[in-house]
């Protein structure tokens, strides 16, 4: 694996191709978990093949994903980085709801530090913006945790760029984590942000929850399966790889509930995409404001 690294909160250095756990919860991120024996195998794999980023959610389950990160994982190795977040509760398969009240945002902290068995967490999103919560008091919370010593560092997840300016305005921002990948490109105005400042760049979905793993339909499909063949790769291989090339500060963590799959995505962050093909690449999809 590329030993490319980031240094995350300017004093956490992670590994670019990180590993993301969702899928370990099963469809919809929702209790259908996997033994017990196929979670820690993904997990330990995914460590020893380099990770050092692994991102997950108190929601995922709920809960679930972050008890499995700890019984297969702790006590951590050296330099494992792994995130999680907060602010969002769940009532079923893909059901979200905002849960931003600082009580609410203390109460879900502490719960994640007892279920990863840390006394301080590396870095703890926002998971949304709850519009019903002034900004302030959300990011306030999270600030009182860091200097408590509970949070390492703050990020935040799904926000336009004139939400991320407020943001910047109530707490260090050491991450932003939006839907990005080499055909969904809304939040190039927030990525090009995050460049400007150093701040880490995490892009959900960086396969396109799918469409970027079996290159999906249309003359884009076919640009990414030509130049895929011509690094004896896969689809997903270059998506990934393309995400790598797209800024120093994007960190794709993509999920896999699946070890050929898990091998396969990292690999990606072998793959020296050269000046024409990321020229074709960067023609896929027109960027859009956020």
């Amino acid at each position: 694996m590329s030993d490319e690294t980031f240094q995350l909160g300017g004093n956490l250095p992670v590994r670019r191709l990180g590993f993301g756990s969702g899928q370990l919860a099963g469809p919809g991120y929702w209790q259908a978990r996997l033994d017990a024996a196929r979670s820690t195998a993904i997990l330990r794999r995914a460590v020893e093949r380099g990770v050092t980023l692994i991102d997950t959610a108190d929601n995922y389950g709920p809960d679930v994903v972050e008890e499995l990160i700890a019984a297969a994982l702790h006590p951590y190795p050296t330099g494992l980085v792994v995130a999680t977040k907060g602010g969002v509760v769940r009532t079923g398969p893909d059901v979200w709801h905002h849960a931003g009240r600082p009580e609410q945002l203390r109460a879900q902290c502490e719960a994640s530090l007892r279920r990863l068995q840390v006394d301080t967490i590396d870095l703890y999103q926002l998971h949304r913006i709850d519009p019903e919560v002034p900004l302030a008091e959300q990011l306030g919370t999270l600030v009182e945790l860091q200097r408590a010593g509970k949070i390492r560092h703050i990020g935040v997840d799904t926000v336009t760029a004139d939400e991320l300016e407020c943001c910047l305005a109530e707490a260090t921002i050491a991450s932003v984590q939006n839907r990005y990948n080499l055909v969904h490109r809304d939040s190039e105005r927030v990525l090009a942000m995050c460049e400007a400042r150093n701040i880490a760049f995490l892009p959900w979905f960086p396969l396109g929850k799918g469409v970027l793993t079996t290159g999906g339909e249309g003359s884009h499909s076919r640009t990414i399966a030509e130049i895929a063949q011509r690094y004896a790769a896969t689809i997903s291989q270059i998506a990934l790889a393309w995400l790598l090339h797209r800024a120093p500060v994007v960190l794709p963590t993509p999920g896999t509930a699946s070890l050929a799959h898990l091998d396969e995505n990292l690999d990606a962050a072998d793959i020296s995409l050269d000046a024409e093909d990321l020229r074709q690449l960067d023609a896929l999809a027109a960027p859009a404001s956020a």
